[in-house]
């Protein structure tokens, strides 16, 4: 296999002492060798074959699309799916699945709505999604407790679809839809038409709601009027509350209880960087979902996970602990990390609140793209969505409690 301009074996491939004719070994990467040298890096990415014959722990579109349906029909009658579609002003027609789940008999205090997709690469989110649906309805290990009594949940699984299939294609590294536009800049909420970000990778549209997707966003989570809004990327880890577009100030409604559910969180799932969004990452990011929803239909709870880091996430870590360890609670409130987290996350950036496409994404092959944002392996694959349908869950309880 040629990835990263170097030559490995594929996971596949018979370990040495199960294949005593090594000259065969050597002749594969030679094999492989040749094949970089007589292409750019491009051809030479296992991406151009997709996402299903290297990953096929992966779904596609198609195929979630196919276990939602198969799943509202095994859920104990709690399972609504549901499809909106709309077109925007170029004539591209969004159309996207939600779900809705409601016990029988219950009387939620909290309404927690969920985001999925919305950046295209980041697979990840989606199938998190999926596997959390599948614990609501019992078919993980993961235990629902009494979450289903107390939460009601309504959930997009797949925000951006279109994308998502050219990445499913080996598009690894499409973030915006399929009209170029970053749908988590394209909410009302501070929404700039040509801010300092830049970039492909951050347009923000023509105006606020130009794109089919976040209309559809912005009816559904109007319309279901949460007491709990959380979206899930990756890029990183890390786990925000409001501001976004904000590098000073923490948000005032109901700030402390957010953050104290953060540290619990934090805590329990993730050891990763948390607080407000753009004070603990060091930038800016206008049009997003989460301050949107936090604002404008005060939400009082509203949360952007990043779920997913896939280089070596010690530094993160470290520093958590480091801010974990030192100061007083006052002091990690206000900020975690606002000046001592900025030089982690300008070589570690998140997805949520990103710059621009920058030098280094731009270079990366595909199959880094696919690597950064997602896990590579199902050994991965599944520890990631285990870890954070227990988080999903652990946070429902937790506001549900704080709402009694």
């Amino acid at each position: 296999r040629a990835a990263h301009g170097t030559c490995t074996l594929p996971p596949h491939f018979p370990p040495a002492p199960q294949f005593p004719d090594a000259p065969m070994r050597v002749a594969a990467l030679f094999a492989c060798a040749a094949a970089l040298r007589d292409s750019d890096d491009d051809s030479s990415d296992l991406s151009q074959t997709g996402v299903k014959a290297n990953f096929p722990f992966y779904h596609t579109s198609d195929e979630i699309h196919a276990e939602l349906q198969r799943l509202s029909s095994n859920c104990g009658g709690m399972m609504q799916v549901a499809t909106a579609d709309k077109s925007d002003g170029s004539g591209n027609r969004a159309s996207i699945d939600y779900v809705t789940i409601t016990k029988p008999g219950a009387t939620p205090k909290n309404k927690m709505f969920m985001l999925f997709g919305e950046h295209a690469r980041e697979l990840i989110s989606p199938e998190s999604s999926l596997h959390f649906l599948k614990t609501l309805c019992g078919e993980t290990n993961v235990q629902v407790g009494e979450a289903l009594d107390n939460t009601q949940f309504q959930i997009v699984v797949n925000g951006n679809p279109n994308s998502r299939r050219k990445v499913e294609g080996g598009d690894y590294c499409l973030r915006v839809n399929q009209d170029g536009v970053d749908l988590n800049r394209n909410w009302d909420e501070k929404w700039q038409a040509d801010s300092d970000f830049g970039g492909s990778d951050t347009n923000p549209g023509s105006k606020a709601f130009s794109e089919a997707e976040t209309r559809i966003f912005k009816d559904l989570v109007t319309d279901f009027q949460p007491t709990t809004f959380l979206t899930i990327h990756s890029g990183t880890m890390g786990m925000y509350m409001p501001w976004a577009f904000d590098r000073e100030h923490l948000a005032t409604r109901n700030n402390k209880n957010m953050m104290d559910l953060l540290v619990k969180l934090d805590k329990d799932h993730c050891q990763c960087p948390f607080g407000a969004a753009g004070r603990e990452v060091g930038y800016s990011c206008p049009g997003t979902c989460l301050d949107y929803v936090y604002d404008k239909l005060n939400t009082d709870y509203a949360f952007a996970f990043e779920i997913y880091y896939g280089e070596d996430d010690g530094e993160l870590k470290e520093r958590f602990q480091e801010k974990m360890h030192g100061g007083s609670f006052l002091q990690l409130r206000d900020s975690l990390a606002h000046h001592e987290m900025r030089p982690v996350f300008e070589d570690q950036q998140s997805d949520f609140i990103q710059l621009a496409a920058s030098e280094e994404s731009e270079a990366m092959t595909r199959y880094e793209c696919f690597s950064l944002f997602n896990p590579d392996t199902e050994v991965k694959f599944n520890n990631t969505v285990t870890t954070w349908s227990t988080a999903y869950v652990h946070l429902a309880d937790m506001i549900a409690a704080d709402l009694q």
